[in-house]
């Protein structure tokens, strides 16, 4: 058994099809297929079931991959402590990042860490939480930004900034022109929501329930929309066709728009909690403490940044 085999099995239960997975490993189909076979052959089992349309994991292969995927983070990390003798900061980190933070962080920090650490290039990544969540456990990959709550088993995180809401109406809203509104304000209007999968939906719904609740009126008409992105949303408050909740790094490039009225929270104002996460057995605790320091670096408006050390 090597780690070479370890990784033709993984390519192929991502990929679920030898040509591409041979093609991922840039090696030859014949080649991948023979070391496979090799392997089940010393493990007296087969791992994959072999159809003609699809490639699929027995019970035991699927428990196989997940112990190939330990195995070969594990390896890594005995390069990385290698590596990290000569330069902690040496190496591309894998950073995920969630849909509703990326375009408005990213830009923000994207220059400062290469600057600040050349050798260590950002691989970036966005998506829902729940996808980089997965990533992160497999070891696709290695930190990830993300918002509470979420599960966190076998994960560490440390929190970066709360990050504060605020209310977006159209400027010929009856709302517009306040200097600040409370939860309850909101409770009759057509509320814009992220679709399902985005955490920035839930936390909206926290704040305005009623949203969830109803989603027509008494006289069956729309209440709530769908937008698949914030930007979206904001084009579609541009419009007149309801309000929003915005987190606030997300309110900068409207301060200018004359068509979008924005309106801060009474106190207590609601706030999402940002955290920086990682699994328990990522070796590179250097980085991910580089990492968090040079986005505390940065303005972060409407933010109350947390300044504690990395464990």
């Amino acid at each position: 058994m090597t780690l070479t085999e370890l990784r033709y099995i993984i390519a192929v239960a991502q990929e679920k099809h030898f040509g591409r997975a041979a093609d991922a490993c840039f090696v030859s189909q014949p080649t991948l297929s023979v070391s496979i076979k090799k392997l089940e052959d010393e493990l007296n089992t087969k791992i994959f079931e072999r159809k003609t349309t699809e490639i699929s994991l027995t019970n035991v292969g699927e428990q196989l991959i997940k112990q190939a995927h330990l195995v070969i983070e594990e390896a890594n990390k005995m390069k990385l402590i290698a590596d990290q003798g000569k330069d902690p900061l040496l190496g591309p980190l894998r950073l995920g990042v969630i849909l509703t933070i990326g375009p408005y962080l990213l830009p923000r920090i994207v220059k400062v860490i290469f600057d600040s650490v050349p050798k260590m290039p950002l691989v970036l990544s966005e998506d829902f939480t729940s996808v980089l969540l997965e990533k992160l456990r497999k070891g696709i990959i290695d930190v990830a930004i993300l918002a509470e709550p979420f599960d966190v088993s076998g994960l560490f995180s440390e929190p970066l900034y709360d990050e504060k809401f605020i209310v977006a109406v159209p400027r010929s809203h009856n709302l517009s022109g306040k200097l600040s509104i409370s939860a309850q304000d909101l409770k009759n209007e057509t509320m814009l929501l992220l679709g399902v999968g985005h955490c920035f939906r839930d936390h909206v719904l926290d704040v305005c329930p009623e949203a969830s609740r109803y989603s027509v009126n008494a006289e069956g008409i729309q209440r709530t929309f769908e937008g698949s992105s914030l930007e979206t949303i904001r084009y579609m408050v541009s419009s007149g066709l309801g309000i929003t909740l915005l987190p606030s790094m997300a309110v900068d490039r409207l301060i200018t728009d004359k068509t979008i009225s924005l309106i801060e929270f009474t106190d207590p104002v609601p706030s999402r909690r940002v955290v920086l996460v990682w699994r328990k057995s990522f070796a590179r605790l250097e980085a991910i403490k580089k990492i968090k320091e040079l986005i505390l670096s940065v303005q972060l408006n409407g933010c109350s940044k947390f300044f504690e050390k990395v464990q």
